[in-house]
């Protein structure tokens, strides 16, 4: 085989394998949703690529004209797990509609902006508002569920930071730091740190989160 075929070959190898992976993936797709977003890494320590997928309704209904006379879909979205074994994969957890639609009406605001990231084995759910701060839930594979472990969230005017919070549902504490310097520029806060302890009888599950914008943070 000369060198171009082998070259023609591998990449022919590539594709079919993608297409396969992607077969097996959107297998684990109900009716009536499809793929919005796909990331992946391990989640179970086991040192093989598992897959993250952020899935959207597909009603019709939900597809409305927004304030600005603008058509806009307004399904929500949900998130699938799965988990590579030696056939191929497996469901790991699942929550078909917890997420808002990304066309959300913010009001004066714009919606909040979804991202997921994997690392060190942990699933990370971010909700980004750009210049007014940020919330982000951490779930670990435990049990058979997914658990949410962690909560942090950030309170901003444009740069400058006028609170943090951070909540260790393990250990049950919780940090407040507040700026107490009126006239900060970026870098130039002064935080204010207080720590509590929370009252949990047991870790939220993933599958259970109905919705994560009425997920209640405060009230720990």
């Amino acid at each position: 085989m000369n060198r171009v075929l082998k070259i023609s070959f591998f990449f022919l190898l590539i594709i079919f394998s993608c297409k396969a992976q992607n077969s097996q993936l959107s297998n684990f797709i109900p009716k009536g949703y499809t793929e919005f977003e796909k990331y992946s890494g391990d989640l179970n320590k086991d040192g093989l690529v598992d897959y993250v997928l952020v899935i959207k309704k597909t009603d019709s209904a939900n597809v409305v004209m927004n304030q600005f006379n603008k058509k806009v879909d307004r399904n929500r979205r949900g998130i699938i797990v799965l988990f590579k074994n030696a056939n191929g994969y497996e469901l790991a957890d699942k929550n078909l509609e917890c997420f808002s639609s990304e066309n959300e009406d913010g009001g004066v605001y714009f919606a909040p902006e979804l991202w997921i990231e994997i690392k060190n084995n942990k699933l990370y759910i971010h909700f980004g508002h750009g210049r007014y701060g940020y919330w982000e839930y951490t779930f670990r594979f435990q049990n058979s569920n997914f658990k949410l472990i962690g909560y942090d969230s950030s309170s901003n005017r444009g740069p400058v930071i006028l609170k943090e919070t951070s909540i260790n549902f393990l250990t049950k504490k919780k940090l407040v730091k507040e700026n107490t310097n009126e006239n900060a520029e970026s870098g130039d806060e002064i935080f204010k740190e207080t720590w509590n302890n929370i009252e949990i009888d047991s870790l939220i599950k993933l599958s259970e989160i109905k919705d994560f914008d009425e997920l209640e943070m405060y009230k720990y």
